[in-house]
C-alpha cells in the first residue's frame, strides 16, 4: 500500500505538472498540445511503470493465493492447475524465444558490418560465421528439447519418473563431441591468428610503414618518407615543436611526413607501427577487421592488405557518404570520443598524387631547434625567379618609351 501510494502521489505530480504545463500553452497558443515528450524520456517514469507493473503483479498473486486458501478450507478440489498453466507457458516461451532468435537474425543482422576489406578481415569473418553457425544450431537445439519436455513430461500424478542415475556411453558422447568442435574451432582461431600477425615479406611488394600515435585526445600519423622507413623516436625530445620526440639523429626519420588522413592504396600491404604517449589506448579499424592496443612505452606492429576502396564499399553499401573511419575503442577519458581519423583507400596513382603533397614532419623551426641546415621554402625559388623578370619587362618597356620619344 505504501508503493501504491508513492506512485499515486507521483502520477498525481505528472499529471499536476502536465495540467499546468497546459495552462500555460493556453496562455500563449490554445492550439498547441502539451509536450510531454520530457516526461517519457524520464527514467524516473518508466522506473515508476516498472515498479507499477510489480505491484500489479503481487496484487494478482496476492488474490489467487486468496482464492487458493479459500477452497483448501471449504474442502473442495485444487482451482487452477499450475502444472498444465507452467507446461502451457514453457511451450509458448519457446515460440516467443524462437522468433525472437529469427528477429534478431533478420533485424539485427541487417545492421551489422558490411563485407571485410581487407585479406585477412575475410578468414576472420569466416571464423565468426563458422563459430556462429554451429553454436545456433546447438543454441536451438537444446533449447526445443528442455521447453518441449517441460511440457510434455509436466507433473500430472499418473506417471513416476524413471531413476535413470548414469550411463557411459552418453557421457563419452557429450563430452567427446563438444571437445572435438571446440578443438577445431581454436585451431582455426590459431590458424587464423599465425596467418594475420607472422607474414612473410615479399621484397617485390614491400609494405607502406604507418606510424600511429595516440594521446588524449587525437591521433598522429607520420609516414615514412622516399626510404621506406620510419625514424626514431625518444619521448625525451618531445617538446612543444617535437611532439612526437623524433631523433633527427636517425637519419630515416629526415623524410618522414605529416598527414592529416590515413590514405592507403589499395591491394598493396600496408604495416602500422602504434604507439602511445600516455595512457593505453585501442586502435580500431572495425572494416578492415583490425584492433590492437597502443601501449605507452613500446611499439605494436599490425600488417594488413585493402582490398576495397572507399568508391567501391559506398557502391556496395548504397551509401555515396560512407566513408572508412580510425576509433579509440578504450574508454579513455572524456574527450575518447573525439578519438577518430578518415582513412581513405585509393587506386595507387592517386595515392601517388596524394603522398607528394604531404608535408615533411621536419620544419625549419625543428631544424633550428636540432642545429640542422636550413631549406629554402619551395614557394621562395618562384617568388625570386619571377622578380628579374618583371624587372626586364619594365627595363624593355622603359625602352621602347625612349625610342618612340
Amino acid at each position: 500500500m505504501a508503493v501504491l501510494a508513492v506512485l499515486l502521489t507521483a502520477f498525481a505530480n505528472t499529471s499536476a505538472f502536465a495540467q499546468e504545463a497546459a495552462a500555460g500553452a493556453a496562455a500563449t497558443a490554445a492550439a498547441k498540445p502539451v509536450d510531454m515528450e520530457p516526461i517519457y524520456k524520464s527514467a524516473i517514469f518508466y522506473a515508476l511503470l516498472f515498479l507499477l507493473l510489480c505491484l500489479f503483479i503481487a496484487i494478482v498473486g496476492k488474490a489467487l493465493r486468496v482464492y487458493e486458501l479459500t477452497r483448501e478450507a471449504q474442502d473442495k478440489p485444487m482451482g487452477i492447475n499450475w502444472n498444465a498453466i507452467n507446461g502451457s507457458l514453457f511451450a509458448l516461451f519457446l515460440i516467443v524465444g524462437l522468433y525472437g532468435v529469427y528477429w534478431e537474425y533478420t533485424v539485427h543482422g541487417n545492421m551489422i558490418l558490411p563485407e571485410a576489406a581487407s585479406e585477412h578481415g575475410k578468414k576472420i569473418d569466416n571464423m565468426f560465421n563458422i563459430t556462429l553457425i554451429i553454436t545456433t544450431i546447438v543454441f536451438v537445439l537444446t533449447h526445443i528439447f528442455l521447453f518441449t519436455f517441460s511440457y510434455f513430461y509436466k507433473h500430472s500424478g499418473k506417471r513416476k519418473a524413471y531413476y535413470y542415475p548414469h550411463n557411459n556411453t552418453l557421457e563419452k558422447i557429450w563430452t567427446f563431441i563438444p571437445a572435438l568442435v571446440l578443438t577445431v574451432l581454436v585451431l582455426m582461431g590459431f590458424l587464423t591468428w599465425r596467418s594475420i600477425f607472422y607474414k612473410v615479406e615479399d621484397p617485390n611488394n614491400k609494405p607502406i610503414n604507418i606510424e600511429i600515435t595516440s594521446q588524449q585526445f587525437a591521433w598522429t600519423i607520420r609516414y615514412a618518407g622516399k626510404d621506406g622507413v620510419v625514424g626514431r623516436k625518444n619521448f625525451k625530445l618531445i617538446t612543444g615543436l617535437n611532439g612526437l620526440g623524433v631523433d633527427f639523429k636517425d637519419k630515416n626519420a629526415m623524410d618522414d611526413l605529416l598527414a592529416d588522413e590515413m590514405v592507403i592504396p589499395v591491394n598493396k600491404p600496408v604495416k602500422l607501427i602504434l604507439t602511445s604517449k600516455d595512457v593505453l589506448h585501442s586502435f580500431y579499424m572495425p572494416n578492415f577487421r583490425v584492433q590492437l592496443n597502443t601501449v605507452p612505452g613500446m611499439a605494436s606492429f599490425f600488417e594488413f592488405t585493402p582490398t576495397i576502396t572507399t568508391a567501391e564499399m559506398q557502391v556496395k553499401t548504397g551509401d555515396p557518404s560512407f566513408k572508412y573511419l580510425f576509433y579509440c575503442s578504450k574508454i579513455c577519458g572524456s574527450g575518447h570520443y573525439n578519438m577518430q581519423k578518415t582513412v581513405r583507400v585509393v587506386s595507387q596513382e592517386e595515392y601517388n598524387a596524394w603522398i607528394a603533397k604531404q608535408p615533411t614532419y621536419l620544419t625549419n623551426d625543428l631544424r633550428k631547434q636540432f642545429g640542422l641546415p636550413l631549406v629554402a621554402d619551395p614557394a621562395a625559388p618562384a617568388a625570386t625567379a619571377a622578380e628579374p623578370a618583371a624587372k626586364d619587362t619594365a627595363a624593355v618597356k622603359t625602352n621602347q618609351l625612349a625610342l618612340k620619344k
